[in-house]
């Protein structure tokens, strides 16, 4: 299964300039985030990106992407409804092909030498299905994740199938329906903001779409349940970190995680202990 095509989605209200946001990458270079975003896709092999923006929000996204606006394709999204909406509103995009799906708000930081989106396409190339990269999550931060069920795939680390999914359960609910043993205690598999998806999806969001009716906000996470149900779907924990830029000190802890995983580590450090060291006095 040969991966080509990636959707960001950043149309959001909340989520719409953060991809504008400028930080310095591992490479010591300042980009914005929305670069970091693309240069991820594109080591993961897919070639044609497709961005879901706000309307109007275009040109200052191509300012954002700088020499990488080439690669860029856009679609807006015209009403505020919904993280599948948004996915939807790419489906001309997508046609009948597989693709990698990323969030605008988030940034990853790999934990070997492959980032976290190469990992991703790599398994799903690998099984022949969809795979949602998952990360495990204390339940306290269940609020802000929809989260998987599942059991281990027999003699594979880290790869899961999927049984459920639910958008943002409260604690209760994903102790009685997300079980997957081995997990430690209280902690659950959340998305990771990654996915490699099968067109089905695109159906499924289709039929969704016309039942919710005009209007109405429609959820990416119901249809991955109905996706479960429907054909062969993975989850993967995969070697890395995800920051939601748009949480509270998000950008912040993006930037040193990008920092103390670059080049000028050794700097950054000696510049935090000397911070830390006059806070304490």
């Amino acid at each position: 299964m040969q991966i080509a095509k990636a959707i960001i989605t950043a149309a959001g209200r909340s989520q719409r300039t953060l991809p504008l946001q400028s930080l310095v990458d591992r490479d010591g270079a300042s980009k914005t985030a929305l670069q970091i975003l693309i240069e991820e896709v594109l080591d993961a092999g897919a070639t044609d990106i497709c961005v879901v923006i706000h309307p109007g929000d275009q040109p200052a996204y191509i300012s954002a992407a700088g020499d990488l606006g080439k690669r860029l394709s856009f679609v807006e999204q015209t009403s505020p409804l919904g993280y599948g909406h948004a996915v939807w509103s790419a489906r001309e995009f997508a046609g009948r092909d597989p693709f990698l799906l990323l969030v605008g708000d988030h940034l990853y930081v790999s934990g070997q030498e492959r980032r976290c989106a190469a990992q991703l396409v790599a398994t799903a190339a690998a099984e022949r299905c969809a795979v949602s990269a998952v990360q495990a999550t204390h339940e306290s931060k269940l609020p802000y994740y929809g989260a998987v069920g599942g059991r281990l795939v027999a003699g594979r680390k880290g790869l899961f199938e999927i049984a459920e999914v639910l958008e943002k359960p409260t604690p209760t609910k994903a102790e009685q329906e997300l079980i997957v043993p081995g997990l430690r205690a209280g902690h659950y598999l959340c998305f990771f903001g990654m996915h490699v998806l099968t067109a089905a999806v695109m159906d499924l969001l289709d039929e969704s779409i016309s039942k919710a009716g005009p209007g109405s906000p429609v959820a990416l996470s119901p249809s991955l349940a109905r996706l479960a149900r429907h054909e062969r779907y993975l989850a993967s924990e995969l070697q890395g970190r995800r920051y939601d830029i748009g949480s509270k000190y998000g950008l912040l802890t993006a930037q040193l995680a990008l920092a103390l995983d670059g080049r000028d580590r050794e700097e950054v450090l000696s510049g935090l202990v000397e911070l830390l060291a006059t806070r304490i006095r």
